[in-house]
């Protein structure tokens, strides 16, 4: 069997996953393969820790993969002969730095397999102030995975870290996404134009566009992890970039609200998952200037 052998039958393509797996809640791999599955696409999972759940919710136990066992399990799936299959990359949160090399090596025998898979890279390394990976993670994910991705979904931390700016406004996020590398770049938690909402920032092609909705304080976590899960599904169904970014900011922004209203401490994708493929909220989305042209964010 060849290693780029077909769909066999299928007709989505299937995602590799590359994140953390919790036993309770809707973060990492579990969000994420529970939307791409509901969507339509195959997961191949890959966990980079093992918890009980989500740190945030108290002491949680890490069950990380012994190093060389992580790597060889990434080269049998780089060899894997159905490569064929795979569509797409996304990573998000590891374990431990020495995961990274691997799974670039991953990323690069997928490519060479198909050359238009699309990695996308969610650089899980902090958010509101904090960072909550060792250096050595951090500057591996930055070095080695973001110059592979085709997209990036930095949260507005999480750019000014990798870009080492402080970014005020609209017009900065602009440009540090601009030269982040991917060539799409979709910023969470971005500066929102409207009182009382916050947004994502989609920055590609020279062309930026605004997504809005209102903000629900105390979120839970997973956020990110759906977000990059959605937008990934939506340009693999052919979906037009912006158009991609309204559906995905209401199916998030509704699942979000929906979980508030039941006063749930995680996601509650598996009784909306409804909003995964037809999201009824509405978003406020607008065109920006990118820098450079006579208007500014």
């Amino acid at each position: 069997m060849s290693t780029a052998e077909p769909l066999q039958g299928r007709d989505r393509p299937a995602i590799i996953s590359v994140s953390s797996h919790v036993a309770r809640g809707t973060v990492g791999n579990r969000a994420v393969g529970f939307a791409l599955e509901t969507l339509g696409f195959p997961v191949w999972s890959v966990p980079t820790v093992t918890l009980p759940w989500h740190p945030g919710h108290g002491p949680a136990t890490r069950i990380v993969p012994n190093a060389s066992e992580f790597s060889a399990l990434m080269d049998d799936l780089s060899g894997a002969p159905w490569m064929g299959e795979v569509g797409a990359i996304l990573t998000g949160y590891f374990g431990s730095s020495d995961q990274i090399e691997p799974t670039a090596r991953l990323v690069e025998a997928v490519k060479r397999v198909n050359p238009g898979a699309i990695y996308i890279c969610d650089p899980v390394l902090g958010d509101g102030g904090r960072l909550y990976q060792p250096p050595a993670t951090l500057e591996a994910i930055r070095d080695r995975l973001l110059p592979l991705a085709d997209i990036a979904t930095p949260n507005r931390f999480e750019l000014e870290f990798l870009c080492g700016l402080e970014l005020s406004g609209n017009a900065d996020l602009i440009e540090a996404a601009g030269t982040l590398g991917p060539e799409t770049v979709l910023v969470t938690s971005a500066f929102a134009m409207l009182r009382g909402g916050i947004g994502n920032l989609l920055v590609r092609d020279f062309q930026v566009m605004l997504a809005e909705h209102r903000i629900i304080e105390n979120p839970p976590h997973g956020l990110g992890d759906l977000t990059a899960a959605v937008y990934l599904a939506r340009i693999l169904a052919g979906i037009p970039a912006e158009k991609a970014l309204r559906t995905t900011t209401a199916t998030v922004f509704e699942v979000l609200a929906r979980t508030s209203k039941r006063g749930a401490n995680e996601l509650t994708l598996e009784t909306d998952s409804d909003s995964l493929k037809h999201p009824m909220a509405m978003v406020h989305a607008r065109r920006l200037a990118y820098p450079g042209s006579d208007r500014r964010a």
